[in-house]
């Protein structure tokens, strides 16, 4: 039996298995008035969309509006780290190549380090962040996926066996599992990723060791590329977007699995693995690659980009499910906390900018702009909302990332390689202050019955 024999259903009628199907369908089916009838939050929001609170944090505040006599009022998004607002944060970067090694100092130690502090810091994660040959070989290189995010689950968790206290959770040894984490996230990721080009698409494997003298954004660059060459701008634009993704409250649905799975009791590697299974899924860390998609199909599809007549129509045929997709949803526009603008996308744009002159792409990034001016006013109409809809940090992203030469399927990677500092902080934040296991409440609302002999039970037909 080979590797796709062993998957497949050979043992099993196809309309026995369709039969299944249609059971577990129709046995899975709730009345949705019922999750009016009991009130349920689904989704853990309520009937205005706004999250449930669950928990408190200092790591971050995301502020999308501002309460005025009972009534919330559309402001700028602003996002703050240990309380310092993440614009002036990045202002205050200048030229250092470190920004996002001081943000992760930032987010773990709830202050930001001086120049020995961050010195000490950054020398700590270049000694942690080398993996050994037996590791690349025996986990990285082999049961290679398409899909990257996997098999980062797969390296993350094999770390367990290769660690003399996996289970223990006390803040020492939890603290120096997350730093652990953090360096070597991204030689996993890239590693991987050549891995997967070489065994899947037949490239050159290309494996490089990280350069020392190098900030945690050069050396993804320098590992990427065949030749390990970039610009300062390139390195500047990623350490940002790293900088950016690092953290963004406790109640998005990866930092809130790792809350969840934390209050368990359970290991730092399992966490972080169920954390990255989060990110994977398309509604989160995925839906920067749908934005790329979606503008590929309107560059295809628009003959003049320019014509903003002809964009919008093409816009208005997406948002009635009669192109691109057919989910009706113009992607990366819209947030749930943010309402008159993200502020990652509006740092991000700027730099997006910069680097569509530097690599004469300002045609396609006045594309992304005339769509961001254009797509939130048509989705209000369409759907007749009076909340603003602003672009989020996935609208441009994507174009960055394609920019740097970043291929697609290290795009959501990349995200966990910058959100991990914020998972490993709230990871630690839940250890110190010792809160119970997480456990919300379903409602049942299916029927007590009693037992039926085997010979007596009717049909699933006849049902």
């Amino acid at each position: 039996m080979n590797n796709q024999q062993m998957m497949e259903l050979t043992t099993v009628e196809a309309s026995a298995f369709e039969e299944l199907v249609k059971q577990c369908t129709r046995s899975g089916s709730i009345d949705p008035n019922l999750y009016v009838e009991y009130d349920v939050k689904r989704g853990l929001r309520d009937s205005n969309g706004n999250g449930v609170l669950t928990g408190l944090t200092e790591i971050s505040d995301v502020c999308g509006c501002n309460s005025v006599g009972g009534r919330k009022i559309p402001v700028d998004g602003q996002l703050y780290f240990q309380g310092y607002n993440v614009e002036q944060l990045i202002k205050g970067f200048g030229d250092r190549k470190y920004g996002f090694e001081e943000t992760t100092y930032l987010l773990l130690f709830g202050s930001l380090p001086t120049q020995d502090q961050l010195a000490n810091f950054v020398h700590i994660l270049t000694d942690l962040e080398e993996l050994s040959g037996a590791f690349i070989r025996d986990v990285i290189m082999k049961a290679t996926s398409a899909n990257l995010m996997n098999s980062l689950m797969k390296s993350i968790l094999s770390l367990y066996s290769y660690d003399e206290k996996p289970d223990d959770i006390t803040v020492p040894n939890v603290l120096r599992q997350s730093l652990q984490l953090i360096a070597k996230m991204p030689l996993i990721s890239v590693y991987a990723y050549q891995a997967y080009r070489h065994y899947k698409l037949d490239g050159t494997l290309m494996i490089k060791n990280p350069r020392k003298d190098y900030s945690i954004a050069e050396n993804l660059l320098y590992m990427m590329r065949d030749d390990g060459q970039f610009t300062e701008l390139e390195a500047k634009v990623l350490d940002i977007c790293l900088v950016l993704h690092a953290e963004h409250g406790g109640g998005n649905n990866s930092t809130f699995t790792t809350h969840v799975v934390t209050s368990s009791g359970t290991d730092t590697y399992s966490t972080i693995a169920a954390s990255i299974a989060s990110l994977k899924g398309p509604r989160h860390g995925g839906a920067n690659l749908k934005v790329q998609k979606m503008f590929a199909d309107i560059e295809a599809n628009c003959k003049n980009w320019e014509n903003r007549e002809e964009v919008c129509t093409y816009l208005g045929k997406i948002l009635d499910k009669k192109a691109f997709d057919g989910a009706g949803l113009i992607y990366g526009m819209g947030h749930a906390v943010y309402t008159n603008s993200d502020p990652r996308a509006v740092i991000l744009k700027k730099f997006a900018k910069s680097l569509s002159e530097e690599k004469g792409m300002q045609k396609e990034f006045a594309l992304y702009e005339m769509i961001e001016e254009e797509a939130g006013k048509l989705i209000m109409q369409k759907h007749q909302m009076f909340k603003p809809v602003c672009a989020n940090v996935d609208f441009y992203s994507g174009f960055v990332y394609s920019m740097l030469g970043i291929p697609e399927e290290l795009f959501t990677p990349i995200f966990a390689i910058a959100r991990i500092s914020g998972w490993c902080s709230h990871r630690l934040e839940e250890l110190v202050n010792a809160g119970k296991i997480i456990r919300p409440a379903y409602k049942y609302v299916g029927h007590h019955r009693d037992y039926e002999d085997i010979q007596q039970r009717a049909n699933s037909e006849e049902l």
